[in-house]
């Protein structure tokens, strides 16, 4: 209860079913000594990547580079 949010949040947030919202990155900053945007960054890395895998073959496909 140090973050002063629900543990099923938390839970979700590792097991990845949800994202890190810029409350939480607030919370996990001040309890860890770090800044929200190490937190906002790190989510951000984690849907990128996840968007990559999902969908970069199509976006290749679809999506021409200008000439």
């Amino acid at each position: 209860m140090a973050l002063w949010v629900p543990n099923n949040r938390l839970y979700a947030i590792v097991g990845g079913e949800r994202g890190i919202s810029a409350d939480t990155a607030l919370r996990l900053s001040r309890y860890f000594g770090t800044t929200p945007e190490f937190w906002i960054n790190l989510q951000t890395r984690f849907d990128l990547e996840n968007a990559k895998a999902r969908l970069e073959d199509r976006i290749a496909r679809e999506v021409h580079p200008r000439s």
